[in-house]
């Protein structure tokens, strides 16, 4: 399947619009793959309807609240627009489902995921701060999503680490981590331009789990040993890096996932289970709130593309423009 429009010819670039489609694309194809190989192949324990029924939940709910939101200022919903373009819309929903599928568990029961998915969507449409005469949704959709889950029913819990490669053994526990990385790397520099911010989130792990070490005497190779796991390895690429709630500019990058790495730290000294997920919503509300003080004053603003662009090396997919994962590459994790 193709775009519907036509890049610009002298450019030699592809525009904004085209990287945007090609990170939500291969972001969906990703997460497809991990969901069907994790149920098939390296023991995923959540229901096969799960992944199914998230995914139909998340998808309607969108469709919904675009078809409200385009009735009350009144234009034609982003569902109607050419096919390309819609299959665009509706991915971001499509790959949120997904990762609260694939991250959330919540034993038999179903709707506690489902309720995930129809939160996360949800807030794209209420939770918006307005930055230059545009509103846009601050929260990481599928994180938020889960963390809510989280916090109203105690009894549902994060999917263990060790169904990542629980039918696994041996030296082939390492490929699933090892895939996610170099996928997700790729991912990362080429399309959505957020390498900073990754390099900010993991050393400002590591610092976390030095400082843990020396001020508290936590044993620092335990405070560091998450940082080896699948669940730590897609959270770092494809959940903090969602275009649409994370910044732009190089040094804003490395600010916001130190930040998310100091939120963690002090979450897991003072006892707070699942701190990857509640770190990372401190960390978007922190960034709402700077967004907000900033618009009132004239200040706020998005990066000129083209500058960024210079500035990482990269080329960035245009904020807003996808919804998170396991956010994701694009609104993903």
């Amino acid at each position: 399947m193709t775009t519907d429009h036509t890049c610009a010819v002298d450019s030699g670039t592809p525009c904004g619009a085209c990287r945007r489609s090609k990170a939500l694309r291969r972001f969906a194809m990703s997460i497809t793959a991990a969901t069907v190989l994790g149920h098939t192949v390296l023991g995923f324990e959540q229901a096969y309807a799960t992944p199914l029924l998230s995914v139909v939940a998340a998808v309607c709910t969108e469709l919904l609240l675009e078809t409200v939101e385009a009735w009350s200022r009144r234009r034609t919903p982003r569902y109607r627009r050419p096919v390309g373009e819609a299959v665009d819309f509706l991915l971001p929903a499509y790959i949120g489902g997904l990762a609260c599928a694939m991250l959330l568990y919540a034993n038999s029961r179903l709707w506690p995921t489902l309720l995930a998915a129809v939160v996360g969507v949800c807030s794209k449409y209420l939770i918006r701060v307005r930055v230059k005469g545009t509103a846009r949704h601050v929260l990481n959709p599928s994180n938020f999503g889960i963390v809510t889950v989280l916090l109203l029913f105690p009894w549902v819990g994060i999917a263990p680490p060790y169904e990542f490669s629980e039918w696994l053994g041996g030296w082939a526990d390492a490929i699933p981590p090892l895939v996610v990385l170099v996928l997700g790397t790729l991912l990362n520099g080429k399309l959505t331009g957020k390498l900073p911010l990754i390099l900010g989130w993991a050393g400002g792990f590591a610092v976390q789990a030095l400082m843990r070490g020396e001020l508290t005497g936590v044993a620092t190779l335990s405070a560091l040993l998450p940082m080896t796991g699948p669940a730590f390895v897609l959270f770092t690429n494809y959940m903090i890096t969602d275009p649409g709630t994370s910044p732009w500019r190089r040094r804003n990058q490395v600010v916001f996932g130190a930040t998310i790495a100091a939120a963690y730290g002090v979450l897991v000294q003072l006892h707070i289970v699942f701190g990857l997920f509640f770190a990372l919503v401190i960390a978007c509300v922190l960034r709402a709130v700077l967004l907000a003080v900033l618009s009132g004053r004239g200040r706020g603003s998005v990066p000129v593309q083209r500058r960024e662009a210079g500035r990482t090396g990269a080329r960035p997919v245009p904020a807003g423009a996808a919804s998170g994962a396991a956010g994701s590459a694009a609104e993903a994790p």
